[in-house]
């Protein structure tokens, strides 16, 4: 049983189980008090922690915020952006949920704290004051009436009456003080019920309501996390494919180190022993200096840098070589030495050391001549053996799981190519499934890939290409039995049809544009080899990309309208006879594939910086804002800018000195005295 409810009518009789009795009600507001106050306790404690929680975790979304990855190469896929963002994108995350925290800490503060030391302080504490006066009347009045009856019956009367009058004056005080001292307990009793529950359902209240905006949070941050999952993945294919080239390529730079020395088609470069004279009777003294020779100013660079002071740089010497000689060992008892015939120095040879024999062959070559060219043509045999590969493989192995990716055997392999291309040999018959086999044929068709494209390609050259892009795209279309999507052919084919002109850890960084780039050419291989359009100033083979229709921009989590890449040339070309080099990537990625679009990114080089060796390359070469005649453009949908340098506009505005801008996919041009970036497939040129 609980506590028994207190009569007032035993107030006046004041017995012993009535003291019991409030003795227990006073021991039930005791523990309560204690509660409370240690509650209140531990919940200073809660928000103490919690604070410190709060900085920490806006502190670590700090450290998100500021930090940002550097990446290899000149540009970064729309996949390594988002992953880039990410870490703001965190911390973005991490901040509002700490200011939901925050308002909740405060919210606790205001709903529990508060009015659970309000009641105990103002109830609790009135009762505690109450208890202590209704003790004193207890004893006052006791005390009086053992007084009175210990008076002596043989006092005068009106002293006994007087007495009795005092006494019975306390007793009635007593006896009030008693009734609200009864009546307070038991209204505190009830009480504490509602002012203890309710502060604490309020605390409920404010966490699940914190609970709830978290949730709505992290709904709200489901289709970024579902999109960044994509980029991740996309990114760790990348990585695990250019890794099994890095080692590759680390594989056979051991085997052959000389054969992959730093060179580049301008200059090339490594470390010289310089031999510095002095006056007699000092000699001569020989100074390490890392040397960049440019071939065709024939200018060498010269810079001191010794490894063992800390790698600490010195000044940069150049000078322009007039001829090199071989320095013979009965002039100068050191090998691998060279004179160099300086122009800006007359009558002066410079004398140099390079490290090794074969060290001494590379810098002999790169200052004294080139590579000769190797010259490859398309004819009609490889144009035949194009068109019977790709009946052969649509007609026999067009659902094959892994086609093009499971290659064929080596042997068969090249001898089907040396039957092929073969002009005594009879045509062969690739329709015998016994005699050669699908992977057969798909590794013959990616090999001759490269063969037909080492030179600049005329029309016939392209109209291979064209077969081999619509073959690519038909197998694509059963990518639900062959499993080889858009994207699984570009990891196939952009290696091969984008060859570097050298094998370097950063052309295999760049392969994931060159996956992008075949990507496109399947996609839209409808496009890219039609005629041109009769007002794009190109050869009548050369086509272009067509702008898609506008997307919405709430698909992109960035609200970014999409940059949709409109080159003005289409070149497949030998880099040895082409003029440029350029790779630009677009917005149009593969449907079936989970990458998404990339950045541009953009190299040139002049004849001269040409390769005597030139590897296979597909060039697609924008136009340059140079020379371009400002004009007028039209909105033909609507954009809001999210960006300062971009403009907001509505449907029919109109936009002044609009030039092609640097970034692909964009127009610069003034509306209403202001100008910034339109996005190109939003508007049409007047």
């Amino acid at each position: 049983m609980g506590l028994h409810p207190l009569e007032f009518s035993e107030c006046y009789l004041d017995s012993p189980s009535f003291r019991d009795k409030i003795k227990a009600h006073e021991a039930e507001l005791d523990k309560t008090n204690r509660f409370i106050k240690e509650l209140y306790k531990d919940g200073k404690n809660l928000i103490n922690a919690t604070k410190q929680l709060g900085m920490a975790q806006r502190k670590f979304a700090q450290c998100l915020g500021e930090f940002q990855f550097e990446y290899i190469g000149d540009a970064k896929t729309d996949d390594e952006k988002c992953i880039d963002e990410s870490l703001q994108e965190f911390s973005s995350f991490l901040k509002n949920l700490e200011d939901q925290r925050e308002l909740m800490m405060r919210n606790i503060t205001e709903t529990l704290m508060k009015p659970l030391e309000k009641f105990r302080k103002e109830h609790l504490g009135t009762v505690r004051a109450e208890r202590k006066r209704y003790e004193k009347e207890t004893e006052k009045y006791y005390s009086s009436l053992e007084k009175l009856l210990n008076m002596s019956a043989r006092k005068k009367e009106p002293q006994l009456q007087e007495a009795d009058i005092q006494v019975e004056t306390m007793r009635q005080h007593f006896q009030e003080e008693s009734l609200d001292y009864v009546c307070k307990l038991q209204e505190i009793q009830e009480r504490k019920k509602f002012e203890c529950v309710e502060p604490m359902l309020a605390f409920f209240q404010t966490v699940f309501t914190f609970y709830h905006q978290g949730f709505e949070l992290a709904k709200d941050f489901d289709h970024y996390k579902r999109a960044l999952q994509i980029n991740i993945q996309n990114t760790r294919n990348r990585f695990e494919g250019a890794r099994s080239e890095v080692y590759e390529l680390m594989k056979r730079i051991r085997e052959a180190p000389q054969e992959y020395r730093q060179t580049s088609p301008i200059s090339c470069e490594g470390y010289l022993y310089v031999q510095e004279k002095r006056p007699p009777p000092f000699g001569s003294s020989w100074v390490k200096r890392y040397c960049t020779f440019v071939k065709e100013q024939k200018i060498l660079h010269m810079v001191t840098f010794d490894h063992r002071s800390g790698g600490k740089i010195g000044e940069t010497e150049s000078v322009t070589l007039k001829s090199c000689l071989r320095k013979t060992t009965d002039m100068l008892d050191r090998r691998f030495c060279l004179d160099l015939d300086i122009t800006d120095r007359p009558g002066t040879v410079l004398t140099v050391q390079a490290l090794s024999e074969d060290d001494h062959k590379f810098w002999m070559q790169a200052m004294g001549g080139k590579e000769p060219v190797i010259d490859a043509q398309l004819d009609d045999v490889g144009l035949s053996f194009v068109k019977n590969s790709i009946s052969a493989i649509e007609t026999r192995g067009i659902n094959d799981q892994g086609l093009y990716r499971v290659v064929g055997v080596s042997s068969k392999v090249q001898k089907l190519l040396s039957l092929m291309i073969d002009e005594k040999s009879n045509e062969v018959d690739l329709s015998a499934s016994e005699d050669w086999d699908v992977k057969t044929i798909t590794s013959c068709m990616a090999a001759l890939s490269v063969h037909c494209l080492v030179h600049k390609l005329p029309e016939r050259n392209r109209q291979v290409l064209g077969l081999l892009m619509k073959h690519l795209a038909n197998v694509a279309a059963h990518s639900k039995q062959n499993l080889m999507t858009v994207a699984n052919l570009g990891v196939v084919f952009g290696p091969t049809l984008m060859r570097p002109q050298e094998e370097t850890v950063a052309a295999i960084m760049d392969l994931k544009f060159q996956n992008i780039v075949v990507e496109i050419l399947i996609e839209h291989h409808e496009k890219i080899f039609a005629d041109a359009p009769e007002s794009c100033p190109l050869s009548p083979a050369a086509p272009v990309f067509s702008a898609p229709t506008r997307q919405s921009k709430k698909l992109s989590r960035q609200n970014r309208p999409l940059a949709v890449y409109n080159p003005q040339a289409l070149d497949i070309q030998n880099v040895a006879d082409s003029s440029s080099l350029a790779t630009d990537e677009t917005s149009m990625g593969s449907n079936e594939s989970v990458s998404s679009q990339s950045s541009s990114a953009s190299t040139s080089e002049t004849p001269a910086e040409k390769s005597d060796h030139a590897p296979l390359n597909i060039s697609l070469s924008s136009g340059s804002n140079s020379g371009v005649t400002s004009r007028k453009a039209k909105a033909v949908y609507p954009c809001e800018a999210e960006h300062d340098s971009e403009l907001s506009f509505q449907v029919g505005a109109i936009f002044n000195a609009v030039t092609q801008s640097r970034e692909p996919g964009w127009l610069e041009g003034e509306l209403e005295g202001k100008r910034g970036l339109i996005p190109e497939n939003y508007v049409e040129m007047l």
